[in-house]
């Protein structure tokens, strides 16, 4: 038996204006970019971070300019003295202004440091790309030739190509030298990274939706792919000049380095090594920046671990 249902009407009314604007979207929509920043802003510590990257910066680049010392201008009469208004971190045993000297260190630290980061970056991002969107045989046969890399260890590398280009005849250079050897093998850990990326974006319906439409794979690879891994590339970046901060000063610190007269601050400490017991301050003032700079790009890091990171995307 059917039974038929009856409609009131009266339990049916319209929407008034009012009751229309609740569904109206109160936070207008913002871009991945955008929000990301305004994440970034609440981390207190990766701002002031970022700040004192910056004064770094600027210092290692007008200090040395605007100083009336030179960083390798010697005067015998005024070495070894302590901090003072003419000279704010005293002098060396060859009477050089060491704040100068300092941040024209810091200068050549931080160039190193960027210039390795970036080649690692392009050379990392295509290797770990490649490695991860074709998998199988060719994946296995890259990652067994980093497998190989990771395993010498960097000292070797530095010192076999400053064999080579100091060798007669050559003109050898600290600089040239130290991006070499971070150029080799300093890109390991970007290309693990975007490798696991990249095999997980592979799967996704957005790659099907472009391989249906016909694009090939250099297009799949370089505009889809690699640019949904940004946020771990850039975290990745940031943590590797740190790390090539410290080992440029620690590769000059053992004399295998920036060469005299150019200096870093792994050599300001070296230097500094000869006076530690009768003049500290000579070690404590390159050590100090040194310990600086890592621990800014690293706190810079970590704010943009968390504020890259989608699933904290408000």
């Amino acid at each position: 038996m059917e039974t038929e249902l009856k409609i009131q009407k009266d339990l049916f009314t319209p929407l008034s204006e009012e009751e229309k604007k609740i569904n109206v979207e109160v936070r207008p929509s913002i871009s991945y970019w955008k929000d990301a920043w305004m994440r970034f802003k609440k981390d207190k510590f990766a701002i002031i971070s970022l700040v004192v990257i910056v004064i770094v910066v600027l210092g290692a680049i007008f200090i040395p300019w605007l100083s009336k010392y030179n960083y390798s201008t010697t005067d015998l009469e005024q070495t070894n003295l302590a901090s003072s208004a003419e000279h704010w971190f005293g002098t060396d045993n060859l009477g050089r202004d060491l704040f100068v000297r300092n941040f024209y260190g810091a200068r050549y630290s931080l160039i190193i440091a960027v210039l390795a980061a970036v080649i690692n970056l392009v050379i990392g991002v295509f290797y770990g790309g490649i490695a991860g969107f074709f998998g199988g045989k060719i994946d296995n046969i890259l990652m067994r030739i980093i497998d190989i890399i990771y395993a010498i260890p960097l000292t070797i590398y530095v010192i076999i190509i400053m064999a080579i280009l100091n060798k007669p005849g050559s003109s050898g250079s600290g600089l040239l030298t130290i991006v070499l050897a971070l150029s080799i093998s300093y890109w390991i850990g970007m290309a693990r990274i975007v490798r696991g990326d990249i095999l997980q974006l592979k799967q996704q319906e957005f790659i099907l939706a472009a391989k249906s439409l016909g694009a090939s794979n250099a297009r799949i690879l370089i505009r889809h792919l690699i640019p949904n891994c940004i946020g771990s590339i850039m975290v990745t970046l940031t943590l590797l000049i740190p790390e090539a901060v410290f080992t440029e000063a620690f590769l000059s610190f053992i004399g295998l380095g920036i060469a005299a007269p150019r200096a870093s601050l792994g050599t300001l400490a070296n230097e500094a090594m000869n006076v530690i017991y009768s003049y500290p301050t000579q070690l404590i003032f390159p050590a100090v920046t040194i310990c600086i700079i890592i621990l800014a790009f690293n706190l810079v890091g970590d704010g943009l671990s968390q504020s890259l990171d989608p699933k904290n995307k408000r």
